[in-house]
This record gives C-alpha cells, sequence and structure tokens, in this order.
C-alpha cells in the first residue's frame, strides 16, 4: 500500500508537469514538439510503474509493427497500457473517450495532437468527427490507437468489440496490428492498489488490409482475447 501511495503521488506530479508544458508546446504551430512531450510522459510513467510501484513491463513484438502507418488495435486493461502505447509508437494518434474532457487542460492538448475524441452517443456530429480525423490520418500518415472495446476490462474480462476499428482499418486501408497484454495484473482499471510483479504488452502480428468487416472482426478478437489470456497464464504461473 504504500509503494502505491508513492505511484500515486508520482503519477499526478508527472501529470501536472505534463500538462502545463504540453499546454504551453500546444501553442506551438508545429506539432513535433508536443508530440515529443507527450512521448517523454509516456515514458516516465512507465518508469514510475516499474521502480515505484514495482510494476515492471516487458514490451515485446516491436520488430512486427509495420514500417508505415498502422491501425494500433490493443486491449485496455489500465491506464498504463497507453502510456506504454505513446512511449513506444512516435508520433501516435489516437482515438479518445470524451470522458478526457473533464480534464483541466486536457481538451485543448488533445486537439492540437489532432486525436478523435468521440462519445458513445453516436449520430451525425460523431461521424463528422470521425470523418475529420480519418482525412487528418490520411494527410498525415501516423499511425492511430484505438481501444475496439471501447471499455477498461479486468484481467480476464472481455467486451464486444466495436464496429470503429473496423471503420480506420477499412477506410485507412492500411494493416491493422493487435496488441495484447497481461499489465491489468499489475494496475488494474483505474485502481489505485499496484501488484508488483512482471507484466507484458506485446503487439502481434499484422493484419493486413482488404478484409471484410465480419472476417476482420472476428479474426481481430480471437487474435487479441487468445494471446492476452495466454499473457494472463504466463505471469500467473
Amino acid at each position: 500500500m504504500i509503494r502505491s501511495l508513492a505511484h500515486v503521488i508520482a503519477y499526478w506530479l508527472i501529470t501536472l508537469v505534463a500538462a502545463l508544458v504540453c499546454t504551453l508546446l500546444a501553442l506551438w504551430p508545429w506539432r513535433g514538439p508536443l508530440s515529443f512531450a507527450i512521448r517523454i510522459y509516456g515514458a516516465a510513467q512507465v518508469l514510475a510503474l516499474r521502480w515505484i510501484a514495482g510494476v515492471k513491463i516487458d514490451v515485446r513484438g516491436r520488430e512486427r509493427l509495420p514500417a508505415g502507418p498502422s491501425v494500433i488495435a490493443a486491449k485496455h486493461q489500465s491506464w498504463g497500457d497507453g502510456f506504454v502505447m505513446v512511449a513506444e509508437i512516435p508520433g501516435l494518434a489516437f482515438v479518445a473517450g470524451d470522458h478526457l474532457l473533464k480534464f483541466p487542460l486536457i481538451g485543448w492538448i488533445l486537439h492540437r495532437l489532432g486525436a478523435i475524441v468521440l462519445s458513445n452517443n453516436g449520430g451525425e456530429a460523431e461521424r463528422e468527427r470521425m470523418q475529420a480525423g480519418l482525412l487528418g490520418l490520411k494527410r498525415e500518415r501516423r499511425s492511430v490507437l484505438i481501444y475496439p472495446e471501447g471499455h477498461l476490462a479486468a484481467p480476464g474480462e472481455a467486451h464486444r468489440y466495436r464496429k470503429g476499428v473496423f471503420h480506420l482499418y477499412d477506410a485507412l486501408q492500411r494493416p491493422c496490428t493487435p496488441v495484447a497484454t497481461s499489465l491489468g495484473l499489475g494496475w488494474d482499471r483505474q485502481s489505485f492498489r499496484k501488484r508488483p510483479g512482471r507484466v507484458t504488452v506485446e503487439f502481434l502480428d499484422p493484419i493486413e488490409p482488404g478484409l471484410g468487416k465480419e472476417e476482420f472482426m472476428s479474426r481481430l478478437e480471437a487474435i487479441i482475447e487468445t494471446r492476452t489470456n495466454a499473457l494472463l497464464a504466463e505471469a500467473r504461473a
């Protein structure tokens, strides 16, 4: 519990400093410095998890990432897996939920990063935001992160995979890189408590463009869930 408390303090201190720095960098006309700062923020949070909370994250499969931009479809067990993604992939774009807008300064930073911010309500406004985001991704040729379930999932838990990931994959005509994880065993969703130990985030073999919706969704879910369950079993052994 002491390590968990120390980590929470470090987490918010790092976040506060990053928010202030990124707000200033968001005023810069070029996105590069802001993207670099976000990557440093993610790396700092990964280090805090390791050295303060004792959660050691093994990142596997970097060699499987395509040479060009791709759609990164990741299992989402913890806030921690997002830090790993931005630390590992330079210039990463992402699809984010509008719940993040409740945090001060975050909306402006997300806008400057070119994030696609959506709600669960759907509708014409959501489709317009998605279309604008797709045009930006095509123009800038950046990889984009999406969590197909749209929810944080406890270890061993699975939610219905939403079709938004297929729309990105189909519209961008890029490979989709699945990501499995056991990070939830060390930091389960938004839990205060951290459990020291070794966990894994693993990039898996990309799914090449061209599949239809049903085949793609079925294959993506099977790949991510099967490998995630294997990583959980490995970490618990």
